[in-house]
């Protein structure tokens, strides 16, 4: 991940300590901050003018897998990947009821 990431900052947006009743406890962020995180990281570090929010990406099942990110400086390809998010942004979905 540290790869990935570009640092080690990942390890701050994937755990949050929080303090229990003894000692600091470590609790594993979700997957959307986790992904929240990243889309910040390119705008700030990446410098990016346009992230949005990423696509989940789900299996069969509905899981969501991973996340599709798109990262670009013009405008115009801004627009055009939140239109295809848009149209395919609940597909795979399992839907109760």
């Amino acid at each position: 991940m540290t790869k990935y990431w570009g640092d080690r900052s990942w390890e701050d947006a994937a755990y949050q300590t929080t303090q229990g009743l003894f000692e600091q406890m470590q609790e594993k962020s979700s997957n959307e901050e986790v992904a929240e995180a990243f889309r910040a990281r390119l705008k700030r570090v990446g410098g990016f003018r346009y992230v949005p929010r990423p696509m989940p990406m789900r299996n069969t099942k509905g899981a969501v897998v991973y996340f599709l990110f798109f990262a670009a400086q013009q405008p115009t390809a801004d627009k055009i990947v939140k239109d295809i998010f848009a149209k395919y942004a609940h597909r795979g979905e399992v839907l109760n009821g």
